[in-house]
């Protein structure tokens, strides 16, 4: 069991090493505005913005990656449920779909990685 939970810890970490890509890097360019549906004029105004929101999700894969490495389940834990929260409160503020993609991973890892304990 442990082998699957650092498997989706893994995965959350990678996904959000993804959104980092594409809120820093993408964002203003076609892949990146039609995969959150903007226009040129709203993606190169929100493009800094987009870029804030790029390191965290960097912060986020920083913390899943340092988890594995160490094993440490408390580390696993807090980065999760932060991965988490920020999913929830994405998908209540911004687009619904945010639960799906950031918060239901995040969840599944948290249960994989309590239940491997």
């Amino acid at each position: 069991m442990s082998v699957l939970a650092n498997v989706l810890v893994a995965f959350v970490a990678f996904l959000h090493l993804m959104f980092l890509v594409l809120e820093m890097f993408l964002w203003t360019k076609p892949f990146g505005r039609k995969t959150f549906g903007l226009t040129k004029e709203l993606a190169e105004a929100s493009a800094s913005l987009a870029m804030n929101q790029g390191l965290y999700n960097g912060f986020l894969a920083a913390g899943l990656i340092w988890a594995l490495v160490t094993g440490a389940f408390e580390v696993k834990v807090f980065f999760l449920v932060c991965v988490i929260v920020a999913g929830v409160f994405g998908a209540f503020t911004a687009k619904r779909t945010i639960l799906f993609v950031q918060a239901l991973p995040g969840a599944l890892a948290l249960a994989a990685v309590i239940a491997a304990r």
